[in-house]
């Protein structure tokens, strides 16, 4: 179990679409806006885990046509996430709430993320932890897997959070925002290299 836990911890803090674009939202947005946006993200972790589970996934991933087309999807609405993240500027006062990505963006976010799908699979199905009860086991997995998984992301959130505290020079937020954005398409490319 050790190992497992080690597995999901070292899963989730690799960067990937979700904890990019949440500590981008910390820091151009704030920690309320990125709570909200870590609601989404919960909710969709949790439809995916129950997606892999099911099966339904690799049943969808297994025609060529769905699994380019959600890849598209995925890639054109991770972008646009990045460029919000990018156009946040360095007045981030100023900016309406109604244009901060909260849940909806979140859920979206992670319903399409490629990294959640091939994290779950591998947590789910590589592991064994109690063979004799399949349903212990995975309600188990999912425990751990979502005892784990919150903290890590408020984790990133805070660190998102502590950028924007900074007090940083208008121009100084800019380039953060920027960064955050060029690192979140960077994972993206890598994505779609793999895939």
């Amino acid at each position: 179990m050790f190992i497992f836990l080690l597995s999901v911890i070292l899963l989730v803090l690799t960067p990937g679409p979700a904890v990019l674009t949440l500590a981008g939202i910390g820091a151009s947005y704030g920690y309320t806006a990125g709570l909200k946006f870590l609601a989404g993200l919960i909710c969709a972790w949790n439809i995916v885990i129950l997606a892999v589970i099911s099966g339904l996934s690799s049943l969808i991933l297994a025609i060529p046509l769905a699994r380019t087309f959600l890849l598209t999807v995925s890639v054109v609405y991770i972008c646009f996430l990045a460029y919000q993240i990018a156009s946040a500027g360095g007045q981030i006062s100023f900016r309406r709430p109604s244009s901060y990505p909260g849940f909806k963006s979140g859920l979206i976010l992670n319903l399409l993320n490629p990294k959640a799908y091939a994290v779950n699979s591998a947590l789910l199905t590589g592991f064994s932890i109690y063979p004799i009860n399949l349903q212990m086991e995975f309600a188990l997995k999912i425990a751990i897997m979502n005892a784990t998984w919150i903290p890590l992301h408020l984790f990133w959130l805070q660190l998102g959070k502590f950028l924007n505290e900074l007090n940083l020079s208008s121009c100084s937020q800019k380039i953060i925002n920027y960064l955050m954005s060029v690192i979140l398409i960077s994972v993206i490319i890598f994505s779609i290299v793999s895939f």
